[in-house]
């Protein structure tokens, strides 16, 4: 059943998928938390897997590490500048390069996961600017600022925005009233569009880019409203309300099947919402609020949606089709959460690396570890790629084996 609902994804993936990149680099291949690795552990020795490496150089940072062609590139910063760091498989620093001046206030340090097609980079820094830089050689191959050469402004813990390319186009959310999200030609920086969107600042939301019934639909939450954009042209097709007091919601939306799940912390909840025929129109299904799912992203895996709350601070089960929360835990604190081989795998706040198998009645963990190196919060998403599980935690980047 597991192997046919996966194979089942796989398929719809390949034939309506939004992603045209060379590499997926934020919540595996559509965004989604959902992994598609086979022959994993199912139950970890005590103790945890065995870590296959460590590099505990980074800096200060919250971002995750994306795996091309035998590179790994990573994003931290040190004394105020941000650098892109390129690893080796073993974990061995190859080269770093500057991309610019990085965040140094509350909650100091790198907040975009680096885009990479080619030997193109594509990161923005906490205060808006984005670079194109060559990773082999470190040159800046062209630079935005997003509240400059937009009208965005910044927000209160600094632009957050792990980058979406499509082929050719870079997607990108200024904020500004005019021109509130942006496609520009990956390769010059060049405007292709711009759009009003709902006009008010980003949120900490890294966008989605659905194919629905043949219609690209850029998707991301801005500080009020859920937003769907045509992503061919820029047109706003629909604004649905979603607010909490502190206007937060850096979660990346679900798509399934002609529906959209969007969700933020605070003791707001998600909503899922129904899409027309035609993508310009959305209707509300149901609304659950003890899901309200902070920073940590959901997964949504045989009609089922995991993830931990913020106010709410339980893991839950809810029913994609009705809303309904059918069991909830507090075995682990809350945190982040992907899924692959038929296993969560979840990243606590307080530092506990889980792997957990979700049945009909609850959660049953099957192996647990601390994660003991590295600085600042537990808040990165975790990564994996062949065999291989991820972990970042502030200036340490942890390797670990997971495979059979």
């Amino acid at each position: 059943m597991r192997f046919l609902f996966t194979l089942q994804i796989a398929l719809l993936f390949s034939l309506t998928c939004l992603n045209a990149q060379v590499v997926q680099n934020w919540r595996g291949p559509e965004r989604m938390g959902i992994y598609y690795e086979t022959g994993l552990l199912q139950e970890w020795p005590a103790g945890g897997p065995a870590m296959s490496w460590a590099y505990e150089q980074l800096g200060e940072g919250f971002t995750s590490p994306v795996i091309l062609n035998g590179k790994i590139f990573i994003t931290g910063m040190e004394d105020r500048t941000g650098y892109l760091y390129v690893l080796s498989m073993d974990g061995t620093l190859e080269r770093k390069f500057p991309y610019g001046g990085e965040y140094y206030q509350s909650y100091p340090g790198s907040r975009s996961t680096p885009a990479i097609a080619g030997n193109l980079a594509y990161v923005v820094t906490g205060h808006g600017m984005l670079a194109c830089m060559d990773h082999t050689s470190g040159k800046i191959v062209w630079q935005i600022d997003l509240f400059n050469d937009f009208d965005g402004s910044n927000i209160r813990w600094g632009f957050t925005e792990n980058l979406l390319v499509s082929g050719d186009t870079l997607f990108c959310t200024p904020g500004g009233s005019k021109y509130n999200i942006v496609a520009l030609n990956r390769h010059n920086g060049e405007v292709i569009w711009t759009s009003q969107g709902s006009g008010r600042l980003s949120s900490y939301c890294s966008p989605l880019l659905i194919n629905h019934n043949g219609r690209r639909i850029l998707v991301t939450m801005m500080n009020s409203h859920i937003t769907g954009v045509d992503a061919v042209n820029g047109e706003v097709l629909w604004l649905h309300p979603h607010a909490n007091f502190r206007n937060i919601h850096p979660n990346t939306p679900v798509y399934h099947e002609g529906y959209i799940y969007a969700f933020s912390g605070y003791g707001m909840g998600g909503v899922k919402l129904r899409l027309n025929r035609a993508g310009d129109e959305v209707t509300e299904v149901w609304f659950n609020g003890d899901l309200d799912n902070q920073l940590g992203g959901t997964v949504l895996v045989d009609g089922y949606i995991y993830g931990s709350g913020d106010r709410n601070r339980f893991w839950f089960c809810v029913d994609w089709e009705t809303g309904e929360t059918l069991y909830r835990s507090r075995d682990i604190d809350k945190g982040t959460v992907i899924w692959a081989d038929g296993r969560l795998y979840c990243y606590t706040e307080r530092g506990e690396l889980a792997l957990v198998e979700p049945g009909p009645d609850g959660f049953t963990i099957r192996g647990q570890t601390d994660i003991t190196l590295g600085s600042a919060q537990h808040w990165a998403h975790l990564v994996i790629d062949n065999g291989i599980l991820y972990v970042r935690h502030g200036n340490a980047l942890m390797a670990y084996n997971i495979r059979e």
